[in-house]
């Protein structure tokens, strides 16, 4: 069978709730339909995902993810949201590690594999977020960078726990740049992410993960970076808050 592939749109911190609302009718307007092995994931501000999940419900292969979650389970973390939170509205799905959270909230990879396992406790599906910054790309290190990572956030977990996971690739330097890898280049480092998972959990576990491209993904490249063979989707951003670009998206995934 087919590896899931997935359209998921990163809201950020975007949008007040009337215009959360007015997105989701719009898109959900465009009748985009997906098939079996297609799924659309809404990740939304914590504020939203309840009454976008009412939204939602009943559509079917569409859900709503959270953009992170604590590694803590519960108690005195004020502003935190914990994965048992998550789990008790229904979630299918966290963003786990993107780029911005490394950034600017110093997450490293021992912190997210603890984010990873709670995650998991809680029948969550994580979606992973690996990548590099211009100076690792330009230095031509992006390989073994992106292999740490991996290595070091999800290498502890069974090939059981691998099976059908979700790893989102975002070269950082095409997030939000308008600049995006080309579709070889995403095609490349999304075959050596594979490899890596294949030479851990063997190449029967590696095919059954989704590789999502984010860096900069629109309507207008969505069909050539999807079609290329290991790249099964996108976490996409800034083309995400506009209706027919996220539909366009949505239709250009393989089927």
């Amino acid at each position: 069978m087919m590896r899931k592939q997935i359209a998921a749109a990163n809201w950020k911190m975007n949008l007040n709730l009337l215009q959360a609302e007015e997105l989701v009718k719009a898109i959900v307007a465009t009748g985009v339909s997906l098939k079996e092995n297609q799924q659309a994931v809404f990740a939304v501000p914590f504020p939203y995902i309840i009454p976008v999940k009412q939204m939602l419900d009943g559509k079917n292969n569409i859900y709503v993810a959270a953009q992170d979650c604590s590694a803590k389970n519960n108690g005195a973390y004020t502003g935190q949201v914990s994965a048992e939170m998550l789990q008790s509205i229904g979630l299918k799905y966290v963003i786990i590690g993107h780029s911005e959270r490394r950034e600017y909230n110093f997450e490293n990879n021992a912190a997210l594999a603890e984010k990873i396992n709670i995650a998991l406790d809680h029948h969550l599906q994580p979606i992973f977020c690996c990548g590099e910054s211009l100076p690792t790309r330009e230095a031509g290190e992006q390989n073994g960078y992106v292999e740490t990572q991996l290595k070091e956030s999800l290498f502890h977990l069974s090939a059981e726990q691998m099976k059908n996971f979700v790893i989102a690739y975002e070269p950082i330097w095409a997030i939000g740049t308008g600049k995006t890898a080309s579709s070889d280049q995403a095609q490349e480092m999304h075959a050596h992410i594979r490899s890596v998972l294949a030479a851990q959990y063997g190449e029967d576990v590696a095919a059954t993960i989704s590789i999502l491209y984010g860096g900069s993904v629109k309507a207008a490249n969505a069909v050539e970076i999807f079609g290329q063979p290991d790249v099964d989707g996108g976490l996409v951003g800034g083309a995400s808050l506009v209706a027919t670009e996220f539909a366009a998206i949505i239709d250009g995934l393989k089927s």
